[in-house]
């Protein structure tokens, strides 16, 4: 395994977290965005996440951590922005279209895509049973969101 892929301390919280607030922001998202529109829910929704996120670098002291970042690295983390944007304004607009049932399963197509990009793009490791569990996520989504 590549040193930047050892798993860390904490990590599975995290991210059992994140999927914790995904569900949240799922549910959340398909009630607000029944009168709202899409996009306008999208923008409330990054000025959130702007100040909660200024806050959180002002609690914990964190705004120094600006300096020393590279330009390829501001660059990187810019582009990862956009696609942010841009998969957030695909999915509230998704929500007013379709039921949360149907959205949020497609949505986790993304697993899979990241499994084959992670082993391309990144050199981790493609055992048999990423390929058998990347396999089921796919059929799992294909028969809750397309049935």
């Amino acid at each position: 395994m590549p040193p930047e892929t050892v798993l860390k301390p904490g990590w599975w919280w995290f991210a059992l977290g994140a999927a914790v607030f995904a569900a949240a922001t799922t549910l959340l998202g398909k009630v607000g965005v029944g009168t709202v529109n899409s996009n306008v829910a999208t923008f409330i929704r990054v000025v959130v996440m702007l100040v909660t996120t200024a806050g959180l670098l002002s609690f914990r002291g964190e705004w120094t951590g600006f300096q020393g970042i590279s330009v390829r690295n501001w660059l990187i983390v810019i582009a990862s922005g956009v696609a942010t944007g841009l998969s957030w304004l695909c999915y509230f607009r998704a929500l007013q279209l379709a039921p949360a049932s149907r959205v949020a399963p497609l949505d986790k197509l993304s697993v899979a895509l990241v499994l084959i990009c992670a082993f391309v793009f990144l050199g981790e490791a493609f055992t048999w049973q990423t390929a058998l569990g990347g396999a089921l996520i796919v059929a799992g989504v294909l028969l809750v969101s397309l049935a």
